[in-house]
């Protein structure tokens, strides 16, 4: 728990502290709190059933409530207490007319931050206040520590996130998105087992980390004296679920990478993947705009939102570009892969890009248009046909085997879906494993490496699939307008305080 600055500790020796332990002993000494408390009704259902009472006016109809108490006001023979559950806050009315001495003393002697369940009659005051004029309380819990009151509405991020229970305390944004998080993860669920889909449970602990081009964190099981990587992507074991038969298939699972942390990137986050025998890249297209906009409709109630200050609107359909055609609008000329190498260099160049002498022409446009293109992108996007030198793991396109049949959802700058026509020939997957690590070789640690049992199971026959992967927390961010992706992770990772 912390104080007013900033996320301070308080010490135990503090003289409030210190009377609020004096506090709890006495309970302790008293028989303790209770075990268990049962609770009728929830503030926010207290005010969608009452919320056409009279200001001054009795409902006959008496409740218990339990939460946490904000604060409370003496007014003499009458107290005030705001009473905050998961759902809301609901006014406690105090009456010693009512508790009598003896009970309406001990009411004021509660603390903010305390655990208490009341009961009483709805009623609600002259100014129109819906409460709960209570005829009997109980403490359910001691707050050792005061609420931090300078904490409501604080911007700092790494403090909420490092006591992220005092953010949920205070802050009602925060509760808001951790409870639109628990929807779009539902919202996301229901979409794909209403079509079919099963979800299904793949390793985290892997002998070689596959299925994305991209860092692992390494660790070692000491009864097997074996080094094991944490998972990256579930890709490559839910294909090997439909080589199997499972037809329609998905996960929504922690992923790991050993990457840098900034507004978009945390070293663990949630994914969604799933994959579609049957079906090609722009089947999934449809998937994919359907989902979001259903999904932003159960989570937040519409798929017209405002982010940032700018309105989106998810409503399908999207928008489709590829991504030749960005980089040729960024760099003001045209641009191919028939261009050469040494004009698409300079232009690299122009983009503040050093390009490698390694890469070809296609990584050369891919850098180009990541540096330059994908930030200018604001309504939704399907970015489409990517290089195959950046895609090991997409099918040929079927009209240029110089591209793949790959896209990426693209809004208000940021990625929030990667998808494939699925390769599904094992001696073009050889091939581009390959070519991977040689690049591996070369010194790119985020290379993809050879995973043979995976080509051993493209031998017993991959149908024509379609797969994609959203990111949960990005599409979090956007549906409840967080520029910063610590705010929609509970506890996000962190550097340890000194």
């Amino acid at each position: 728990m912390t104080d007013d600055k900033a996320g301070e500790p308080v010490a135990f020796d503090d003289p409030v502290v210190a009377a609020r332990i004096a506090k709890h002993q006495e309970v302790l000494r008293d028989g303790g709190y209770p075990y268990r408390f049962d609770r009728t009704d929830l503030a926010r259902d207290l005010h969608e059933r009452f919320v056409d009472i009279d200001p001054g006016s009795e409902t006959g109809v008496d409740v218990t409530v339990a939460g946490r108490l904000m604060n409370v006001r003496d007014m003499g023979r009458l107290a005030f207490g705001v009473l905050q559950d998961v759902s809301g806050r609901i006014q406690l009315f105090v009456s010693k007319a009512v508790l009598g001495d003896e009970d309406f003393a001990r009411f004021l002697d509660l603390d903010s931050g305390d655990w208490v369940g009341a009961t009483g009659e709805v009623m609600a005051t002259k100014k129109g206040e819906l409460s709960v004029r209570i005829s009997s309380f109980v403490l359910l819990s001691k707050a050792l520590r005061p609420l931090p009151d300078k904490w409501h509405g604080l911007k700092d991020i790494e403090a909420r996130s490092r006591r992220r229970y005092v953010d949920l305390m205070v802050n009602e944004e925060s509760r808001k998105t951790a409870l639109t998080r628990a929807k779009v993860i539902s919202g996301l669920r229901r979409q794909f087992e209403d079509r079919g889909f099963i979800e299904v449970e793949t390793p985290v602990l892997l002998t070689q980390a596959t299925g994305a081009t991209a860092r692992p964190f390494q660790t070692h099981h000491n009864a097997l004296d074996l080094d094991l990587s944490l998972r990256i992507a579930t890709e490559l074991f839910l294909k090997r679920l439909v080589v199997g038969g499972i037809e329609r298939v998905f996960e929504i699972g922690r992923i790991f990478r050993n990457e840098g942390i900034d507004a978009t990137h945390n070293p663990e986050f949630t994914m969604l993947e799933a994959y579609q025998a049957f079906a090609d890249y722009g089947d999934i297209m449809v998937l994919i705009e359907e989902v979001v906009a259903s999904v932003a409709e159960a989570a937040v109630g519409t798929s017209t939102i405002t982010y940032q200050g700018r309105m989106l609107d998810l409503t399908p359909p999207f928008r489709r570009v590829r991504l030749v055609d960005l980089v040729a609008e960024i760099v003001g000329e045209d641009v191919s892969l028939d261009t050469s190498i040494d004009r698409l260099r300079a232009l690299a160049g122009r983009c503040g890009i050093a390009a490698d002498p390694s890469w070809g022409t296609g990584r050369i446009i891919f850098e180009i248009y990541e540096a330059g293109a994908e930030s200018t992108i604001w309504e939704p996007t399907f970015v489409t046909d990517y290089p195959k030198e950046v895609s090991p793991l997409s099918r040929l396109h079927r009209d240029d085997p110089r591209l793949t049949e790959r896209f990426e959802l693209v809004i208000a700058g940021s990625e929030y879906a990667n998808a494939f026509s699925e390769l599904n020939d094992p001696f073009d997957q050889r091939e581009r494993f390959e070519a991977q690590a040689e690049a591996r070789a070369a010194g790119d640690d985020e290379a993809h490496p050879i995973d043979e049992d995976y080509l051993l199971a493209l031998e017993y026959g991959l149908p024509p699939t379609g797969g994609l992967g959203i990111g949960v927390d990005r599409l979090v961010m956007l549906l409840t307008d967080r520029r910063h992706i610590r705010e929609v992770i509970l506890f996000p990772t962190m550097r340890p305080e000194q």
